[in-house]
């Protein structure tokens, strides 16, 4: 934790920014540890671009936090200005309304955020109240602001956002959580109407809402936190740093684009990963983890990749964002060297880790819900004259076989059953894939699994199952895989194998030379087929 110390101009009580609870898994409020960290990361990359100059001490520099929850990343950048402005502006009170006016901005994301950010950067709800340490602002917003606005609706979506019309279009009573710094066509413009003047940022930093509901089958959410990145670049500041959910390494819902333009810009300097995010929000389960990033506006080349467990960087390379064939970006640094060793045995182009059609694995593994049937199918209990089993939810049902709409050449063939969903952990070692068996001749299933094949005979799928097993294959499953779920995608760094023998770790290792080294890093993260998480 950085060792700055807090900004007071009088008595303050314990820090309640440290124990406020979070809004919803999708507006988490950022611990002051981690923004402080967060500065502290800036911090370093403006001394290094800046002849060892400190941000702190540069009264012209401009902040914004575009996304302001509790008002953390502003008070702390205040905190910090106060002291390193010393020497330039003596008068206490001239140097804080000079930093508050002239040099931190926010804008909130609702109407409790945009008070509860400006009681902590102004010790007042009201920018201009009696209580407040800023005695130069001519309204009761200062520079942390606040306007209800509505979506875009076209049909039934917001064409900014992606929000679904029935769950977002409001009363007056509700928040709408059309979030201003997203909501427009132009950023630059909307930002000098917001704040007036020509408004050219030098650093954008913050925690952007990570989801919106979109209606879909359960707790379906869309990602919106992509969105704020695009945003904040389009403003060009020096720097930018965000706090976001790590899923976006290898895309997925919405995210595709994003990944693709994010793993292509060079100018990303910096990740620091958390593939459990207790470690950054503890009580909060954000699956697939969490990263924070530095972008640097004039600063190209590799990126260097830090991953923290358990408060302890575990690990720590410089190295291109988007390895050679590969269509994701390979989170763990020790992975990279065992994913290569796998696929210079498996290809014959170096340092190339894009499999041949004819070795992938993945081109072995069905679509989602591939016969059709939907998770909540359940079929009949009793099989009649003709009828097919159904492997569903909670155990087997039956159906007539004239019912099964797809994949129905796959009825009558060998094949292995896995679950779309992993493990629900994200401390290591956890299994990362569910429990795989044999699907006999005669079966199909419900989307609550993929099916795997087809093969010859049962031989085959118990090799297959037993390939699965090894704690190499699935390693190689969470190389590409993002979160809790394990569609076809995440099996594209996993080669086929003969599958007219069964696998073990030992035999991979062999196969693939493995250092002792990395088997220890492998066994860390993945634990024995058939344990339970703990």
């Amino acid at each position: 934790m950085s060792d700055r110390v807090s900004f007071s101009l009088r008595g303050r009580n314990p820090d309640v920014l440290t124990c406020i609870a979070n809004l919803s898994n999708d507006e988490v409020f950022t611990p002051p540890e981690l923004a402080n960290r967060m500065l502290d990361t800036l911090e370093e990359a403006w001394a290094a671009d800046n002849g060892g100059a400190s941000i702190w001490a540069d009264s012209s520099v401009r902040f914004l936090d575009p996304c302001t929850k509790s008002g953390v990343f502003l008070r702390e950048i205040t905190s910090r200005l106060v002291k390193g402005l010393t020497d330039e502006i003596p008068d206490l009170q001239q140097r804080v309304d000079h930093i508050l006016t002239k040099q931190v901005f926010g804008i909130a994301i609702t109407q409790l955020t945009s008070l509860l950010a400006r009681r902590s950067v102004y010790c007042s709800k009201h920018a201009i109240g009696e209580h407040s340490i800023a005695k130069m602002f001519t309204s009761d917003a200062g520079n942390i602001w606040f306007e209800r606005l509505e979506h875009s609706w076209v049909g039934d979506r917001c064409t900014h956002c992606g929000a679904n019309q029935s769950d977002y279009d409001r009363g007056t009573d509700l928040e709408t959580h059309a979030y201003a710094f997203i909501h427009n066509d132009d950023i630059g413009v909307r930002a000098r109407q917001i704040f007036g003047g020509d408004m050219q940022f030098d650093v954008i930093i913050g925690n952007p809402p990570y989801q919106l509901s979109d209606s879909g089958f359960g707790t379906s959410a869309a990602p919106i936190y992509q969105f704020f990145v695009e945003k904040a670049k389009e403003l060009d500041p020096r720097f930018l740093s965000f706090v976001i959910p790590a899923r976006w390494y290898s895309g997925g819902k919405g995210l595709d684009d994003f990944r693709a333009a994010m793993l292509s810009d060079n100018r990303l300097r910096l990740i620091e990963d958390y593939p459990d995010s207790n470690d950054v929000f503890p009580g909060t389960q954000i699956k697939g983890g969490v990263c924070y990033f530095l972008w640097d506006r004039d600063k190209h080349g590799n990126v260097t990749v830090k991953t923290h467990d358990k408060g302890e960087v575990i690990s720590e390379a410089t190295r291109p964002l988007l390895e050679i064939g590969a269509d994701v970006f390979i989170r763990y640094n020790e992975g990279v060297s065992i994913l290569k060793k796998v696929m210079e045995t498996e290809t014959t182009t170096p340092n190339d880790l894009s499999l041949p059609p004819r070795k992938q694995f993945a081109s072995l593994v069905s679509s989602r819900k591939p016969f059709g049937f939907d998770t909540t199918f359940k079929g009949k209990t009793t099989k009649s004259a003709g009828d097919v089993s159904v492997y569903r939810n909670g155990g087997i049902g039956y159906v007539a076989r004239a019912e099964v709409k797809a994949s129905a050449d796959a009825i009558d063939k060998w094949k292995v059953y896995i679950p779309p969903l992993g493990s629900g952990s994200d401390a290591f070692p956890h299994p990362i894939l569910g429990r795989a068996f044999v699907g006999e001749p005669g079966s199909v299933s419900s989307e609550t699994y993929l099916y795997i094949g087809p093969f010859a005979n049962e031989r085959e799928c118990k090799n297959v199952v037993s390939y699965i097993a090894t704690r190499l294959f699935r390693f190689l499953v969470l190389l590409h895989k993002p979160s809790q779920h394990a569609t076809r995608v995440v099996y594209t760094f996993v080669p086929k194998q003969d599958f007219s023998k069964s696998w073990t770790d030992e035999e991979l290792y062999a196969k693939y030379g493995i250092s002792s080294d990395e088997i220890s890093f492998i066994e860390k993260m993945i634990r024995v087929s058939g344990e339970a998480d703990e």
